[in-house]
């Protein structure tokens, strides 16, 4: 039985020396390294021991027996518990059957703890939780259980050293087969072992076992406790045509290596997969373990492998299942990076673009002398300067982060594209309507094929998605617009389908530089709770920065706090949170929603965007005339169109 199990945690809950024990105790390692000693087996990265956190999803091969004698193959992977990585453990998330949440028996539920829990419940992952450091002092089960009961889940229950019948009672009430063989006093052991396997797998139960990683408490019967519950069925896949999802791409002595579990099939070395990019050949199969990977003969449903010879991307399916899978976290804010001499904006623009292929949430963008990276905060950009550094050896200027604007518009606006040099030649006419809060980009067609073909309206829906489009307020990302291809033409001999690329984007452009444009900003949700006494000192702070407040709500001597706020003015808070909590609190939050911002005069002048000094992205069209191209200046397009459109 093949088993994908992710470790996740909050930052130092304890989860990659729990790692290092269910290692050992496999026979993968021989002694336990410690994340503080810099040799644990999982974080062989130098910044990453030189830091003692989690950067990079790592993984080993374990091998154990379930209590029938039946053999289980585990991938385990350690996934970043820093809120910074979080992009990097979602990915991982992606290809998991189970997972296991550590949470330290000290510090009980932290502010990440909620947010992994909601990620994985909305993921629909079945979840074990760890009760880790019962060892150390103010160490207490039954008050991290209880909490984790009101703060996750009501369906978390300790197993370690719970009263039989107790536990037998909790088992039934999650399972209606188990609950009636419970009550006619007929249920054996293995009845309520599947009944909990049942309710595992449908999220209405969450064992929580209780140890310390430290010194190998409970980790043998945790090892028992996945193995009960933790099944899967990917043996019956084989037979079918190979499938893959590419959780991760990563770069080892110049070589590329795709990091893909096999959801079908059974994958070898010189298979052709069909990707988004074509079909590609395998030419090489490696099996990760810790930081070194060996090689592989075949890859199997259920398995995971890195592969050489595969241009893809993490998020995307390959073989018999061509999707993407959309990313649930996105960056609010960027720095600009730019290079310091010697180093040119060309090769780090390079350097950027690689790093990107593995941290897809960079969105690198070029700018002129630097290049825009999106991140998720502090800790993030000191790890992009040093990997920077020590894998490209680039000197560069980090400048302080900004928010990630995103652009939109008001009001109904049509806009025209034509592109026309020499032996060139198409027009496109859109329509851009404003569209619902989320929803992006949409397109639909409303041009009859008798003027425009439908492989020529095809190809202008493809370049619409191509690419982002700039608005023309900041040159932030255009989002929530409807376009609609009202009209269009093209030439019986010159038109390429290039041409109706720049036409599609001119008229993009063009509409943009007629409408109503209005800038968006990112909002977050928190949820704060602190002792009572410090609710005066935060409510002042969160007034100050401008936050909407909900009502408290108050639990004995702790007090909870939600509310919204823009991401410029939440950036740094949590700082400022813990200093007036004395350490005592718990932050939560999250990306909410754009929203129109307050102050967009100010930014926009801020900003110094001018849209026609853009000259990648021109409003204007490019016309023919006596043999040779020209340029019509956009608000003039009109009168140069050859479409005939009422409105």
């Amino acid at each position: 039985m093949n088993l994908t199990l992710g470790v996740t945690a909050h930052v130092d809950a304890g989860k990659t020396t729990l790692c290092e024990q269910m290692l050992c105790r496999s026979g993968v390692i021989r002694a336990c390294g410690r994340v503080d000693h810099g040799d644990a087996f999982m974080d062989d990265d130098p910044m990453e021991r030189a830091r003692g956190i989690t950067v990079f999803t790592e993984q080993a091969a374990l091998e154990w027996h379930t209590e029938s004698g039946e053999p289980l193959f585990v991938t385990l992977m350690d996934t970043p518990g820093h809120v910074d990585f979080s992009g990097e453990m979602e990915r991982a998330l992606s290809v998991l059957d189970a997972a296991l949440l550590v949470v330290s028996c000290v510090e009980g539920v932290q502010s990440h703890t909620v947010t992994l829990f909601k990620l994985l419940r909305k993921k629909r992952i079945p979840t074990l939780i760890f009760l880790n450091k019962t060892d150390r002092e103010g160490a207490d089960a039954a008050r991290v259980t209880a909490q984790m009961q009101r703060l996750l889940s009501g369906d978390c229950v300790l197993m370690t050293g719970a009263d039989a019948d107790a536990l037998k009672e909790e088992l039934a009430a999650r399972d209606e087969a188990l609950l009636e063989a419970h009550f006619s006093d007929c249920a054996k052991r293995e009845d309520y072992l599947d009944g909990a396997h049942r309710a595992f797998l449908k999220g209405a139960l969450f064992p929580v076992l209780a140890g310390s990683a430290l010194t190998g408490t409970g980790v043998d019967e945790l090892m028992r406790a996945i193995a009960a519950l933790c099944k899967t069925d990917w043996a019956s896949r084989e037979s079918l045509p190979f499938a893959g999802q590419v959780y991760r791409v990563r770069r080892v002595g110049g070589v590329r290596y795709a990091y893909v579990k096999a959801t079908a099939g059974v994958l070898r070395v010189r298979d052709e997969v069909s990707t988004a990019r074509g079909t590609q050949k395998v030419s090489t199969l490696m099996l990760p373990q810790g930081g070194k990977l060996t090689t592989l003969g075949e890859l199997s449903a259920g398995r995971t492998a890195a592969v050489v010879g595969l241009d893809v991307r993490p998020g995307e399916r390959i073989g018999a299942e061509l999707t993407e899978d959309r990313a649930e976290l996105v960056p609010l804010m960027s720095v600009r990076v730019e290079p310091v001499p010697p180093l040119d904006l060309t090769a780090l623009l390079a350097h950027l673009r690689e790093l990107e292929e593995e941290d897809p949430l960079l969105a690198v963008t070029p700018e002129e002398g630097g290049v825009s990276v999106g991140v998720m905060g502090a800790v993030q950009i000191e790890i992009l300067e040093t990997l920077l550094k020590t894998r490209f050896g680039d000197e560069v200027r980090v400048l302080p982060p900004h928010v990630l604007y995103q652009e939109t518009i008001d009001a109904p606006v049509i806009g025209i594209g034509h592109y026309e040099p020499l032996r060139h030649y198409a027009e496109v006419w859109l329509s851009l309507e404003p569209g619902e809060r989320g929803s992006g980009i949409t397109f639909s067609a409303d041009c009859p094929p008798n003027t425009l073909d439908l492989n020529w309206q095809r190809l202008i829906e493809t370049h619409v998605f191509e690419r982002t489009h700039p608005g023309v307020l900041t040159g932030s990302t255009l989002t929530d617009v409807r376009i609609r291809l009202i009209a269009g033409r093209a030439h019986l001999k010159h038109t390429e389908g290039g041409d109706f690329r720049e036409a599609t984007c001119r008229a993009i452009r063009n509409a943009l530089m007629q409408a109503d444009n209005v800038l968006l900003e990112p909002v977050v949700r928190f949820e704060l709770a602190m002792p009572l006494e410090a609710l005066s000192r935060v409510t002042g702070e969160l007034l100050r920065i401008g936050a909407q407040l909900d009502a408290p709500e108050t639990e004995e001597d702790e007090v909870t706090l939600t509310g919204s706020c823009t991401a410029a003015m939440f950036w740094d808070y949590p700082t400022k949170f813990a200093a007036s909590t004395r350490g005592h609190g718990r932050l939560m939050s999250g990306f909410w929603h754009y929203e129109p911002c307050r102050n967009q005069e100010e930014i926009v002048k801020k900003s110094g965007y001018d849209p026609l000094a853009d000259t990648k992205n021109p409003p204007g069209s490019v016309f023919c005339s006596h043999g040779a191209g020209f340029y019509v200046a956009w608000d003039h397009v009109r009168e140069w169109a050859h479409c005939e459109v009422e409105g």
